[in-house]
């Protein structure tokens, strides 16, 4: 069973027992701009109670609201009653609702326009109570009613809109855009994690680039992420970049998004974000150092917004390692193979493909480490390991600081594939580290080598 046909199922069993029943919101719009709904709701003049009699396995998700959902053979739809808000309190949600039979009612406490529109599925007839098939053929994003009042009510609706304006390329109504330029500041007050979770949702849904110049017009994005708005008008070097400033370059590598997964979108957004602070014109605009301050900037930004650690360290990591390839036909094979080893590495692969289309154009060291990613086994980047700790304890070695540079010494020489065995790499432990000695020669504790 499909999501859609267990919503059509629910409503033909509301008709039967005398009830409305529509499809309602995103699903209709959807269907209306012919694209796969994700998500199937219904609405519908019975009140909970008659709901919880005519399908015994509805869960009461937002009882206080009416809202029930129903799950079957792992799909869900939920089910709200007709409802006449009371005053919004807190800018998200009403302090009350009453329970009406008018559908109208129902329609006009919603958002949008576009998501206003109810089907019945029996007749196929739409009911449009606000002109949202209008403003689907006007290509319109239009507040219900008076724009501030709906914004008032759910603060969140500012940045709603202008992930609906760029998800289907539509433009957001004057009216409507104007009440959100007013009320900008007013999201500062919108939880965290929700103000997170529709960023994501614009960088990811589509249209990502219209959407971070939505967010600029609108005033949002001064307010959400002002590291972004420091990006415009730095200049660039011409050579390198002749697209223009770092603004224009981080829009252009937005626009080519497609389907990213949300580390790779704000990885995408951010990997440039140290280059505003460490802008300087000596013999030419240089960024020194912009990628180390880009890393802490992008943790400090992710960490604002509460992602979770894993995706931080995964963000952080596209911006710390973006220029690395440009080194890619220099580097020796430990180091490429290590390279290699980065957490999903395809999205390193992609971030620095996006970074060259939209600059210089110039692929050819994305293609050696394509090349490199696509041959080498798993075993080859990652081989097993030839000498542990207690290998080394066993030979003698005290346990110490030298150990770990010991360990490094025999992997990478295993990746370099001058070693082979554990006879092998005690014999190049023994030659370089002597038994008992403080210290041995290679026994700084630098990093690994970055040609």
């Amino acid at each position: 069973m499909t999501a859609h046909e267990l919503a059509i199922d629910i409503t033909k069993t509301l008709h039967r027992a005398g009830q409305a029943a529509y499809l309602a919101g995103g699903c209709v719009r959807d269907m209306l701009l012919g694209r796969e709904p994700k998500d199937f709701d219904v609405v519908t003049d019975a009140p909970p109670g008659r709901v919880r009699e005519l399908f015994s396995d509805a869960l009461a998700v937002g009882a206080q609201f009416g809202v029930m959902l129903v799950r079957r053979e792992g799909v869900q739809v939920e089910i709200a009653t007709f409802r006449s808000d009371h005053a919004y309190l807190d800018g998200r949600r009403p302090s009350g609702v009453t329970f009406t039979s008018s559908a109208e009612q129902a329609v006009r406490r919603r958002d949008f326009t576009i998501n206003g529109l109810l089907l019945d599925p029996a007749s196929g007839q739409v009911l449009d109570l606000v002109g949202g098939r209008a403003d689907l053929e006007a290509r319109l994003v239009r507040a219900i009613g008076d724009p501030a009042e709906r914004f008032a009510e759910d603060r969140l609706r500012m940045l709603r809109a202008i992930r609906f304006a760029a998800r289907f390329g539509f433009a957001i109504e004057p009216a409507t855009l104007a009440a959100i330029q007013q009320q900008r500041a007013a999201i500062d007050g919108v939880a965290t994690e929700r103000v997170r979770e529709e960023l994501v949702r614009i960088l990811t849904e589509g249209g990502a680039r219209r959407g971070m110049e939505l967010l600029d017009e609108a005033g949002l994005l001064a307010r959400l992420l002002p590291e972004i708005c420091a990006m415009k008008g730095v200049p660039q070097p011409p050579e390198f970049h002749p697209e223009g400033d770092v603004w224009i370059h981080t829009l252009l590598m937005l626009e080519m998004l497609r389907e990213p997964s949300p580390t790779l979108a704000l990885g995408v957004l951010l990997h440039d974000v140290g280059k505003p602070p460490t802008f300087r014109v000596a013999e030419r605009i240089r960024f020194d150092g912009h990628v180390e301050v880009g890393a802490k900037m992008a943790e400090e930004i992710c960490t604002r917004l509460r992602f979770s650690r894993r995706q931080i360290d995964q963000i952080v990591a596209l911006v710390a390692n973006h220029l690395r390839f440009k080194d890619a036909d220099r580097m020796r094979p430990s180091t490429l193979k290590r390279f290699l080893r980065l957490e999903a590495f395809e999205e390193h692969l992609e971030l620095h493909r996006l970074d060259c289309l939209s600059s210089h154009r110039n692929l050819e060291n994305y293609e050696v480490v394509l090349r490199a990613w696509r041959s080498l086994p798993e075993e080859e980047i990652r081989p097993a390991r030839l000498l542990t700790g207690d290998d080394l304890i066993a030979a003698g070695y005290q346990p110490g600081p030298l150990f770990q540079k010991m360990l490094e010494t025999v992997e990478e020489a295993q990746l370099e594939g001058r070693i082979t065995s554990s006879a092998e790499a005690l014999a190049l432990v023994r030659a370089q580290f002597p038994a008992g000695a403080a210290e041995g020669p290679g026994s700084s504790t630098g990093g690994e080598d970055h040609p």
